[in-house]
């Protein structure tokens, strides 16, 4: 189970910084948004483990081989970047685009119970989103403490209802069997 945040509620997550790439100061981004457009604003957020987070002026950010990479003006060359390796990316909440009326963001299904589309029998509560590459894996929480990961790909997803707070699942054969 992944470590516990204390992301103060006007923030949304939307990446971790990696590794860093050249001398200049580059880090790569694990980025969960599907535009670079949220990090062009010159201010954002990082937060290392529970520490509060602070703000970042961002110098360059640009596309390198399908990964963003982000320079930051506190950060000029590859020994600073490296400290910042594994730190939460945030922007404001208020940065965020509107949504289409059939789209949700992540940060809004975090604590939402997820049940089994076919019976309504409750999992558990969704707790974290793990990005692998470009597949994207829910982490369910169960009662007993127990984590389910779940691809979160259409087939497997029924249905998302923020006004009940409940995800509905369809999960593959044998998959709860893994975890259970």
């Amino acid at each position: 189970m992944a470590e516990q945040r204390n992301i103060p509620a006007d923030l949304v997550e939307i990446g971790t910084l990696a590794r860093p790439h050249g001398i200049r100061g580059e880090i790569r981004v694990n980025y969960y948004a599907d535009s670079l457009e949220l990090l062009r604003g010159d201010v954002v957020y990082l937060q290392a483990g529970n520490k509060p987070p602070r703000k970042m002026e961002i110098d360059t950010v640009r596309m390198h081989q399908g990964t963003p990479l982000i320079r930051f003006v506190e950060a000029p060359d590859r020994t600073a970047a490296e400290f910042l390796r594994g730190q939460t990316l945030l922007i404001p909440e208020s940065a965020l685009p509107e949504l289409d009326e059939d789209e949700v963001y992540l940060h809004d299904m975090l604590g939402l119970s997820v049940v089994l589309d076919a019976t309504g029998q409750k999992l558990g509560v969704l707790d974290h989103v793990l990005f692998h590459g470009e597949q994207e894996l829910w982490s369910i929480l169960t009662p007993g403490g127990k984590e389910i990961l779940l691809p979160a790909v259409p087939e497997f997803v029924a249905d998302i209802d923020l006004d009940t707070e409940i995800i509905r699942i369809t999960p593959p054969e044998g998959l709860l069997e893994l975890y259970m």
